[in-house]
């Protein structure tokens, strides 16, 4: 008697780039080669780093009028037939407003930043770096915040197309190229806290020492008081 043969699973359905914008939620959904993938749920540390960066990065766009900021669940189309992806966090210039739909972001974004999840290794490695290189993202970051793995890695596009990677200076501290005067220290990814984002931001921004000195009173006072 044969043996049994295992049931098939049924070929995946292509779905148009309108069927992916029509059904947008729920989890993190990106869109490739004409496929819908479905990626595991965010762990809590994983949440903790984009949200620190998404308002980091947002204050300091906002403050000096550079662009927007989005995070995951806004999608960055990067050609007529995909890839889409959703970057943990991206940084769009004010010159490439025109960009951004109320969709999804057509086109490259200036700064793309993705966190690393377990399952997101190779992904955010290998898959994401190639297609952000041939799409034209001028930055990418990789922050790891595992633990036992953390660490940042860094790449700008250069002339020939192509990423290089950036390391930080010897004090730890990374210089964005494409946002203009904002600056990281690799550190703040080690351990289970991270810094205050105003005060960080102050720090960034190099408010005078005296409004700094006010920022850090009045954090002290409203934590006193809670």
């Amino acid at each position: 008697m044969a043996e049994p043969t295992p049931a098939q699973a049924p070929p995946r359905r292509a779905v148009t780039w309108e069927e992916y914008l029509r059904d947008e939620e729920g989890p993190l959904r990106e869109w490739v080669s004409g496929e819908v993938v479905v990626h595991m749920p965010a762990t809590a540390r994983h949440q903790a780093v984009t949200a620190f960066l998404t308002q980091l990065l947002g204050t300091f766009t906002a403050f000096f009028g550079l662009g927007r900021v989005f995070s995951a669940g806004y999608a960055m189309r990067l050609g007529r037939d995909g890839p889409a992806r959703e970057p943990d966090v991206m940084f769009v210039a004010a010159e490439h407003r025109a960009r951004v739909q109320n969709t999804h972001l057509e086109g490259p974004a200036d700064l793309a930043v993705e966190v690393i999840s377990d399952d997101s290794v190779g992904r955010d490695r290998a898959e994401k770096f190639y297609e952000y290189q041939d799409a034209g993202v001028l930055e990418y970051w990789v922050i790891d915040p595992r633990l036992g793995h953390e660490r940042a890695d860094f790449w700008l596009l250069g002339g020939d197309g192509r990423y290089a990677p950036v390391a930080p200076g010897p004090d730890g501290v990374y210089r964005s190229t494409v946002l203009r005067g904002f600056w990281l220290r690799t550190g703040w990814f080690v351990g289970d806290t991270f810094p205050d984002p105003q005060l960080t931001l102050a720090e960034i921004a190099e408010f005078p020492s005296d409004v700094l000195a006010s920022l850090q009173r009045l954090k002290a006072e409203g934590q006193a008081s809670s």
